[in-house]
């Protein structure tokens, strides 16, 4: 029996202000907006790079991201790129500020971290080659 395939997995953040957050992954990370609701003063979007897909919402609280709960597990987002090396360059381009610069990681990994307004960080990177 064949499973029923899944397509991918996305973060959903909770953000200060949707039209800002649309903003710098537009411009720093080169996302696209796919959705959002209402068009004029959004409260929820959907951007999207490749495969890549992060939903985006206002509710009126403070943002949590795991590097406030706990220091040791800062991502709130793994995005896997086959070139973090190139990416990072793209992004340097693009004004994108670094977390973490560009490098390879205790855990085996090769990536660099952005962190966004509300504070949640992303793991741009993948697995080192041996």
């Amino acid at each position: 029996m064949t499973e029923p395939a899944i397509g991918g997995i996305s973060p959903f953040f909770i953000v200060r202000d949707v039209a800002a957050a649309i903003a710098f992954y537009g411009q720093r990370l080169g996302f696209a907006v796919t959705y959002q609701q209402p068009d004029d003063e959004p409260f929820f979007a959907i951007v999207c790079r490749e495969g890549a897909m992060i939903l985006i919402k206002s509710v009126g609280e403070q943002a949590v991201p795991n590097s406030v709960r706990h220091p040791d597990a800062r991502w709130d987002a793994y995005v896997h790129v086959a070139d973090p090396d190139g990416l990072a360059e793209e992004y340097r381009g693009r004004g994108a500020l670094f977390a973490v610069p560009l490098g390879d990681t205790e855990d085996g990994l090769r990536g660099f971290e952005v962190e966004d307004a509300d504070g949640y960080v992303l793991f741009f990177g993948r697995p080192r080659l041996e």
